[in-house]
């Protein structure tokens, strides 16, 4: 079993958990992928023109990145989570027109790439939502009323843990542990981490992402 001391090993490529071809070898391996992965593989290709390439509706526009990415990872040991990591990174999710392109590049199949997918929850494969808000559910978070608050957001946004609103806007997503536990209860909003959280201050971040404003 698959045994990390500080997010910061978690996060190193060498120390994930992986058969020859990179899949996960067990249910201990599954936090490895949700963890957020530093950008270790350098910038990404066609660097300047990904933020318009990921608001492009048909996904084969994103093969020549995708290309790119592949070309410079498919010799990494274990490729496979860099290479997913890389993709989301660079497109914001992994389009379904990249699967076969990754299987053919690692010699493997697309139902283990398509597994490999959808056993790690932070793995997309559609756009995300504009803002994605993670709640913090550990049990400190809890001790300091974090359950209440979820209940709060569900009713203020209409959405279920997992949910994202109608018009894209908002992802709705729990987290177990974002390291602010002296600070209980956080979130995480568009990667920042917001402490010592009142059903006030929280309503009025959510009411600014609906408002477009800065969050």
């Amino acid at each position: 079993m698959a045994s990390f001391h500080t997010v910061e090993d978690q996060a190193r490529p060498d120390a994930w958990p992986e058969n020859k071809n990179g899949a996960p070898n067990s249910h201990a391996d599954r936090d490895v992928a949700g963890t957020p992965q530093p950008k270790v593989f350098g910038p990404c290709p066609g660097s300047g023109r990904d933020i318009e390439v990921r608001c492009m509706p048909d996904d084969s526009l994103h093969l020549p990145l995708i290309h790119d990415v592949l070309e410079r990872l498919k010799a990494t040991p274990g490729a496979l989570l860099p290479v997913l990591h890389a993709i989301q990174d660079c497109v914001g999710y992994i389009p379904d027109d990249a699967l076969p392109e990754i299987a053919h590049a690692l010699n493997l199949s697309v139902a283990e790439v398509r597994g490999v997918i959808s056993f790690y929850h932070d793995f997309r494969t559609s756009p995300p939502a504009r803002h994605t808000l993670r709640l913090c559910r550990a049990e400190s978070c809890q001790s300091r009323g974090a359950e209440a608050l979820a209940a709060q957001l569900r009713e203020q946004l209409e959405l279920d843990d997992h949910g994202t609103s109608a018009d894209g806007r908002i992802a709705l997503r729990p987290v177990y542990c974002l390291g602010a536990c002296a600070c209980s209860p956080a979130l995480e909003l568009d990667g920042r981490v917001h402490a010592r959280l009142t059903p006030e201050r929280l309503r009025k971040l959510v009411n600014g992402c609906r408002e477009d404003a800065k969050c």
